[in-house]
């Protein structure tokens, strides 16, 4: 009794024992979970979160988790209650609108967390740091630019932000304060959108209807989106021809499509750089929550676009995007290869750790065993303390024919090796889902098999063939993409193996009842 109790210590001792060395295994230093709660989802921001997550890189520490409102107040709202209840420790946030977000980021610096608001303002103060661009002085910046491209006459069109948003407030405000000591400038219109360019497109086309006999010399957009759909409902009117009229807007991004290139191919008369700098903005999270000195305001610097620059902006900002997306490359490759390391670190000390578990289960059932056959033993010799020599002979001779038997051990069952291939099968899927030219034949190489012998045995386990099982894998993964990542449909078609975004949608749908975008908005 005594051994027992002694290897039940040790037993408890061993557990304790692999459970430090796995805990060890997972250390290092301290993350900060980072919430980042965008107000909407457009280029714009496309192109702060790669920033965002680029800079994150560069400290190991850093965890970013983002949620997007699509211009909604009230999901907003919910994001930001939902950050906090998964424990955050800073909240990043753009407002959806001045007033209506203040009291979820009230809530939050009320409960603790730091809060930074970036790009657009709140009413409340309740906050940690804020850093933007100058709305106002863009605004301001462009109305000088559109009397002296005028020159001090002519009628502007300007095509509003979101209402309630404060870049949509102090852009407007800066533009009419610019041109009131110019008297030759006239708005004719002066439209409510929603920074989409459907929206100013459906606003201008109906305002045209409405104005048919008045002129526009110049269309003002509160952004690059809402310039060019008003542009379009212009070239669409048959009221103006495709040149009649200059077209400005605010934002100016690199890249296709981007303002600056739209002011180069002369789309746009002009743009204003709107700047991003995710990176800025981690610097400035991580000095907050390492305790080291920051500013409570930082205004962000910006510069006007136009035909004179826009081609040498747009070389330096597509390097500097080649370059970000080479680090991004090199940054996965390694991040990938030291997921690789942890894991396989992970499961050399499991290894290790079950093989000390079988031993010490080894050791107690022997021990165990031997408890027992000195329990009968004990009672054998008493049983001859009382007996004769006659029947202590049998008694013995039947003690040892029993403890015989016990030390004989079970036949052993037959390996389901059935269960193992499966498994095996499935991990050459997941292996090589991304590769959307893979066959049957290729899978049936890996398992080395020919494709009809892999097609009767997953058929025959299964009751699926080898192409079903492969496109609800893909599937599967794409599901869970579209839940935890921020990609958009067509990069999480590609990531998983499919060849065409619309193919992927229709066997989506096929396999969940609705389509991806949809899973995306409910997440």
């Amino acid at each position: 009794m005594k051994q027992q109790e002694n290897m039940r210590k040790f037993f408890l001792l061993t557990i304790i024992v692999i459970a430090a060395m796995l805990a060890s295994c997972a250390g290092g230093k301290v993350k900060y979970r980072i919430g980042v709660s965008q107000c909407s989802d457009d280029i714009w921001r496309d192109k702060q979160n790669a920033e965002l997550r680029m800079d994150a890189y560069f400290h190991d520490n850093v965890e970013l988790k983002f949620a997007a409102a699509y211009d909604s107040d009230e999901r907003q709202v919910q994001q930001i209650d939902s950050l906090m209840n998964d424990g955050i420790d800073l909240l990043i946030v753009a407002p959806n609108q001045v007033q209506t977000i203040s009291p979820a980021i009230d809530r939050a610096y009320d409960k603790g967390i730091p809060v930074i608001v970036f790009e657009r303002k709140t009413s409340s103060q309740k906050y940690t740091a804020f850093i933007s661009a100058d709305n106002y002085e863009m605004g301001r910046v462009m109305g000088e630019y559109i009397v002296s491209r005028l020159h001090g006459r002519g009628t502007v069109l300007e095509i509003k932000g979101l209402e309630g948003s404060s870049p949509a407030i102090e852009r407007h405000n800066g533009f009419m304060d610019a041109i009131k000591d110019a008297p030759g400038i006239k708005v004719v219109g002066s439209l409510q959108g929603d920074w989409t360019e459907p929206t100013a497109y459906e606003s201008t086309k109906q305002w045209l209807l409405n104005n048919k006999d008045v002129r526009v010399d110049l269309v003002f957009g509160a952004n690059d989106r809402t310039a060019m759909g008003a542009r379009k409902a212009l070239a669409n009117s048959k009221l103006y021809t495709l040149n009649s009229t200059l077209y400005c807007g605010i934002d100016g991004l690199p890249g296709e499509n981007g303002g600056i290139q739209l002011v180069r191919d002369s789309l746009l008369d002009a743009s204003y750089i709107y700047p991003t700098h995710g990176d800025q903005i981690i610097e400035l999270a991580v000095n907050i929550l390492e305790g080291k000195p920051y500013k409570k305001e930082t205004m962000l610097m910006s510069a006007l676009v136009t035909r004179d620059n826009a081609k040498v902006l747009l070389m330096q900002s597509e390097e500097l995007m080649r370059q970000a997306d080479r680090l991004d490359l090199l940054h996965d490759k390694a991040d990938n290869y030291l997921h690789e390391l942890d894991v396989q670190r992970v499961v050399n000390w499991l290894a290790i750790g079950v093989i000390i578990l079988l031993l010490v289960a080894i050791v107690l059932f022997y021990l165990n065993h031997l408890s027992k056959v000195n329990i009968r033993r004990e009672r054998v010799v008493n049983n001859l303390w009382n007996l004769g020599s006659t029947e202590s002979t049998e008694l013995t001779e039947n003690t040892e024919k029993t403890t015989a038997i016990a030390d004989i051990p079970e036949e052993g069952q037959k390996t389901e090796t059935e269960p193992l291939f499966i498994t095996r099968f499935r991990e050459v899927v997941e292996r090589r889902m991304t590769n959307s030219e893979l066959s049957v034949e290729d899978l049936a190489a890996d398992m080395n098999l020919s494709r009809v012998q892999l097609y009767r045995k997953v058929k025959a386990l299964t009751g699926s063939s080898p192409v079903e099982l492969l496109r609800i894998a893909r599937l599967n993964r794409a599901y869970q993409m579209l839940l935890t990542t921020d990609k958009n449909v067509s990069e999480v078609a590609y990531d998983v193996g499919f060849s065409a975004p619309a193919y992927f949608t229709k066997c989506f749908k096929d396999e969940f009842g609705r389509v991806p975008g949809e899973v995306r908005k409910s997440s």
